[in-house]
């Protein structure tokens, strides 16, 4: 866990980094914020070390860049080993995310992105060959996110010019 609180200064550089890290300088926190340009940078630094911010990556539209399918596949993994079974399951071709949830019986989410069928395919296979369960499959058209709301506090100050 972090070695220190978030509070609400590290949550505002949090909600503005989700908004766009990629375009969002240092400085553009520090108005938001109401701290220094050098305050946030240290505290970015502090929130990367604690594993708070894990890294930087862009939001793919998988369906514009040639992958029009994304798969939810629901698995049931033995509890003892489905955090064991992540990493093999990410080197999976296809697969993007595996979320390991703690309730129910289906206790593994894997999203897995493809061209086609023929590209889905495969996955549950490989899942079903590594000794999971597939409970379930759903083929989904749209996803999008957001930022966390919570993140923004509110304590920003509001740029006065």
């Amino acid at each position: 866990m972090a070695d220190e609180e978030i509070d609400d200064v590290d949550r505002a550089i949090l909600h503005a980094l989700q908004e766009d890290a990629r375009n969002m300088s240092s400085g553009d926190i520090a108005e938001r914020t109401g701290t220094s340009d050098s305050t946030v940078r240290k505290r970015i630094q502090r929130l990367e070390s604690d594993g708070v911010i894990k890294g930087y990556s862009a939001s793919v539209d998988y369906q514009k860049s040639g992958y029009p399918l994304r798969m939810l596949l629901y698995c049931t993994a033995s509890i003892p080993e489905r955090g064991e079974l992540i990493p093999d399951i990410l080197a999976i071709e296809g697969v993007v995310s595996v979320q390991e949830l703690v309730t129910g019986e289906q206790n593994l989410l894997v999203t897995a992105i493809g061209e086609s069928d023929s590209d889905i395919t495969p996955v549950a296979q490989e899942l079903l060959d590594m000794g999971l369960t597939v409970a379930d499959e759903v083929l989904v058209r749209a996803h999008e996110t957001t930022p966390f709301g919570k993140f923004d506090s509110g304590n920003h100050t509001e740029d006065e010019s």
